[in-house]
């Protein structure tokens, strides 16, 4: 199993934006077929090195891994809108023992 992880710093961190793109990663569960697992996160402590959004997907393999970087509905809605509000983002990859 593949975790794959995103923090992301929004342009905008207020509650309202926060829960917009939480709303938005966590609607792919069901629209991404490869995810085994999703959850998001919204960060409380606003600290001057905290990111304001982690998503953490949990795939089958590195091959699921590579699908669900060029599946559509990941692309097309998910990424878009990220890329639109980030102002940064951070990610890991690592084989779950």
């Amino acid at each position: 199993m593949i975790k794959h992880i995103v923090c992301f710093k929004l342009k905008d961190s207020s509650e309202k934006s926060c829960k917009m793109a939480k709303e938005t990663l966590m609607s792919m569960k069901g629209h991404v077929d490869m995810i085994k697992d999703i959850n998001v996160g919204i960060d409380f402590l606003h600290s001057d090195r905290s990111y304001d959004i982690i998503l953490e997907v949990v795939l089958d393999n590195e091959e699921a891994l590579e699908a669900y970087q060029h599946d559509p509905y990941h692309v097309d809605v998910v990424k878009t809108y990220m890329h639109k509000v980030r102002e940064t983002s951070i990610a890991v990859d690592y084989v779950i023992d």
